[in-house]
């Protein structure tokens, strides 16, 4: 399955996980974080302090997800958005794991677990998508048309930012 240019699969397509595989090539972290809905340690993982523009993909499908021109600080040591770039590519659904139930974030075609989205997050949306690092690879703007992102290069020209 390729998510990038226009080859978008059909919703009715599903992307096949072969665990066996994807332990072979996902670190233990990503893998844990992914698979079994694990959460990584805030203020020192991958991408929460990264200030480079590009698009974030999930570490799995390679579905596009975020990207930095949504980004904020939100202090609490995890990439946070407040947006995805598409919601087609996101799912959410109530997460009973602590006491208060939460929202959690998966990628629509991996199932990848991804973080959590809460109401506390800035203007416009005043969502906070609170994203584990080791789901998401990243693409710098420069690279987006080499790597197959190209059409997401719109993002970062000058009226389509909302920061």
């Amino acid at each position: 399955m390729d998510f990038r240019m226009n080859n978008e699969p059909s919703s009715d397509q599903l992307f096949k996980k072969d665990l066996s595989k994807l332990k072979e090539t996902l670190t233990e972290l990503q893998f844990h974080v992914t698979q079994n809905a694990g959460t990584e340690k805030p203020f020192s993982n991958e991408f929460w302090d990264n200030k480079a523009e590009g698009i974030y993909i999930d570490i799995v499908s390679g579905e596009p997800l975020f990207a930095s021109v949504h980004k904020f600080d939100s202090g609490t040591g995890w990439p946070s958005f407040y947006q995805p770039i598409d919601e087609h590519f996101i799912q959410s659904r109530k997460d009973y794991e602590l006491l208060q139930p939460r929202v959690e974030v998966r990628s629509r075609y991996a199932d990848s677990h991804l973080g959590h989205v809460f109401n506390d997050g800035p203007p416009p949306t005043g969502l906070r998508y609170c994203i584990n690092s080791a789901s998401l690879k990243f693409i710098p703007r420069n690279d987006l048309q080499t790597a197959g992102y190209g059409k997401y290069a719109f993002l970062f020209d000058e009226p389509a930012v909302q920061k």
